[in-house]
């Protein structure tokens, strides 16, 4: 939050009695829909904490976790773009209403490696920036989800159970896919998730493993299905261009540079996360089943590229021109 009056007295103060009174003290707000212990969560405390270290303390980022503001990711892009919010870190999939290019890190398949994901983001990081610029915003980072799986009450390592089955997906990609397999799909944001499976609207739920152990889906589900590293999508962090012009150039520099160790930190940390991850879900009783089954394998990549097809009519030349470009750096 810009206080510009605050300021304008501190700067008379400072040149009335030459004290070192810092003029340019300012409180940012980020949105978060997810847990503090999320690993986005933990990576916005982090990008707090570093960008209160290289501004001095200058500059304020207090994180709000859990849609605590009132705001789903949903609703992040208008509200930064319209000055409602500072800063909002934002799950892909529901940006993919403003660009379906954003979709492209959770194209089923497409990816299964974090290092092809990182790949892919880096070849796409452009155009996702460009998408910010025309509205006002800017693109500070990108990180990763974890792969992406299936909690349910019982193992989903078949087409066969996946036939009906009232599933939560995060964005176009999984509804098609899904539904492609049989299952009755629906998009539902993180917060309606849990009230969703308490109500039996939903019986099983497409997220992380990393996901469910932020929302305690142990509570409620007793399996949780790998399957094949389904997909490795992107959380954003954007900033109101306006708040961002505000700052002085040492604090805009130290916002980049904070983001920017913010991110690589967040790539960095997907093994330790995993692994910390499945010892949770031993812990509370979770069973972890692996697919291994061709027919399985096929069915799903079937799905996928009926995602990609759809994909790809949206987005035309942009998108294929950015599969092209992956395909190549992915070959060097």
């Amino acid at each position: 939050m810009k206080h510009m009056l605050l300021a304008s007295v501190a700067a008379l103060s400072f040149a009335v009695t030459g004290a070192a009174v810092n003029a340019a003290d300012v409180t940012l707000n980020l949105s978060n829909e997810y847990s503090a212990t999320s690993i986005h969560g933990v990576g916005d405390a982090r990008f707090a904490s570093l960008v209160a270290e290289k501004t001095g303390g200058s500059v304020e980022v207090v994180v709000h976790y859990g849609g605590a503001l009132g705001y789903k990711s949903a609703d992040h892009f208008d509200a930064v773009g319209e000055g409602a919010l500072e800063i909002a870190d934002t799950y892909g999939g529901a940006l993919g209403g403003i660009d379906p290019l954003f979709l492209i890190s959770s194209l089923p398949f497409f990816v299964t490696t974090v290092e092809e994901a990182e790949l892919l983001y880096k070849v796409a990081e452009p155009e996702f920036k460009k998408v910010f610029e025309e509205n006002d915003q800017i693109l500070l980072y990108a990180s990763p989800w974890p792969p992406s799986g299936i909690w349910a009450t019982d193992a989903k390592n078949s087409t066969d159970a996946l036939a009906g089955l009232k599933i939560r997906t995060y964005d176009k990609n999984g509804t098609t896919a899904l539904n492609e397999l049989g299952a009755a799909a629906v998009r539902l944001s993180w917060a309606d998730v849990v009230p969703s499976i308490s109500t039996g609207a939903i019986d099983a739920v497409l997220t992380s493993a990393e996901g469910g152990v932020s929302g305690s889906f142990w509570e409620h589900f007793t399996t949780f299905t790998e399957i094949y590293n389904y997909a490795i999508p992107l959380n954003f962090v954007h900033i109101s261009k306006s708040t961002f012009d505000s700052l002085s150039a040492e604090q805009q520099a130290a916002v980049l540079e904070a983001a920017a160790e913010t991110r690589d930190q967040n790539w960095a940390a997907i093994p330790d996360r995993l692994a910390a991850t499945y010892g949770q879900l031993a812990e509370n009783k979770v069973t972890v089943v692996t697919s291994d089954d061709d027919t399985y394998r096929t069915a799903l990549q079937s799905a996928g590229e009926a995602a990609l097809k759809d994909w790809l009519e949206t987005t035309g030349a942009r998108g294929q021109a950015l599969i092209d470009a992956f395909n190549a750096a992915k070959a060097q």
